[in-house]
């Protein structure tokens, strides 16, 4: 079982690495957030991996909140990158410049 343990380590010290690699080279803010998320499973990887073999379940609390913030980053940076490249779509202003009428409030007094 032991050797299994250490196989998993080595393999997950690997994929950091070459997480590592992609976040410092990405070439944009998307691959460097995708890399950061998956730097931050394989870090809770590692922690269950220490939690086989020391035999302590103190660990998985700890796990829980390493990916829980690593859920809420990953959405929070995915918006911002979303919003900051136009992809979020159209602002409000834009459509009131075009005479586009919405749902929006006050919109049934306009008939």
């Amino acid at each position: 079982m032991e050797v299994v343990l250490v196989i998993a380590g080595v393999m997950l010290v690997a994929a950091a690495a070459l997480t590592l690699v992609r976040i410092v080279r990405g070439p944009g803010p998307s691959d460097r957030v995708v890399a950061t998320d998956v730097l931050i499973t394989t870090v809770a990887g590692g922690l269950a991996v220490e939690a086989a073999i020391n035999h302590q379940p103190f660990t998985i609390p700890v796990i829980l909140v390493v990916s829980l913030l690593a859920f809420a980053g990953t959405v929070s940076m995915a918006r911002f990158v979303a919003g900051r490249e136009g992809v979020v779509g159209r602002a409000p202003e834009e459509d009131r410049a075009e005479g586009i009428e919405g749902d929006g409030p006050g919109s049934e007094d306009r008939e």
